[in-house]
């Protein structure tokens, strides 16, 4: 499964949001033109040589603040024993699925079975509800499909962004004004911090995983649009366009297939 070094060159795009102009989006085009998708279920070797099955689930999910926490309590409370493997059968409380870290900030709970540790919300392989499919998979993602709503509406936002980066930062011009950088880009190991580089698999630079039929910028517009706006993505989206028909060396992912059009 080989994987690119991190260092490769990019071509980025800044633009000021149509819907804010105190602020202005820096994006990765060479990332957002790439073929990635998510292999989850069709080659993802998991984060960890020994819990192949549970992809990046593995450690439990921060969550980004406490809107982010009640909003995904929201659709754990729907969740049923048919839909998640670790429902406990009665009402769900809240330790039955967030826990603290070792700094004291919330995160889904983990837990242990048959030696791999896992988002408790991560149904294992051997799950086989009466109603319906079973087998590995994140319960609130399947949740989302059920109910005919995009995932990033039930999962933590870390889950559904992964792995696009948003980052932020506050940028002052020479005449003393400042604005909003926001930076959308390749969410790669180092975004795990230091131990992002102990992983033993990794998907977003992977070739495993760049196989997409089309660009991440279209693959991925819900998810996109929702870290945006959609004024924000139909300008990327052009700008992506124009990118690719450059047909630029920067156009292309090193991940990516030679061929990708």
């Amino acid at each position: 499964m080989p994987e690119v070094p991190l260092g490769f060159p990019r071509a980025w795009v800044e633009f000021v949001d149509p819907a804010d102009a105190d602020q202005v989006f820096r994006c990765d085009l060479t990332w957002l033109t790439s073929r990635y998708m998510c292999i989850f279920g069709r080659g993802c070797a998991g984060i960890y040589a020994d819990a192949p099955d549970t992809g990046c689930c593995t450690l439990g999910a921060h969550f980004s603040d406490a809107d982010d926490q009640r909003r995904v309590a929201r659709f754990v409370a729907e969740l049923t024993p048919e839909q998640w493997q670790f429902h406990p059968g009665r009402t769900v409380r809240k330790r039955d699925w967030i826990e603290k870290d070792e700094d004291g900030e919330p995160k889904t709970r983990t837990i242990e079975v048959d030696g791999q540790s896992a988002c408790v919300f991560h149904n294992r392989t051997d799950f086989a509800p009466s109603s319906g499919p079973g087998g590995a998979g994140c319960a609130l993602h399947g949740l989302a499909l059920q109910q005919g709503r995009e995932p990033l509406e039930t999962k933590p936002d870390v889950c559904w962004q992964l792995p696009i980066r948003r980052t932020f930062r506050t940028v002052e011009r020479q005449d003393d004004t400042s604005y909003t950088e926001v930076t959308i880009t390749e969410y790669d190991r180092r975004g795990w911090g230091p131990g992002g580089h102990d992983l033993d698999w990794y998907c977003s630079g992977n070739t495993e995983a760049h196989v997409a039929p089309s660009p991440l910028y279209v693959t991925n517009e819900p998810e996109l649009v929702e870290l945006m706006g959609r004024p924000a993505y139909d300008e990327l989206a052009g700008h992506c366009e124009e990118h690719l028909r450059s047909r630029s060396a920067l156009a292309l992912h090193p991940a990516d297939p030679p061929a990708s059009a």
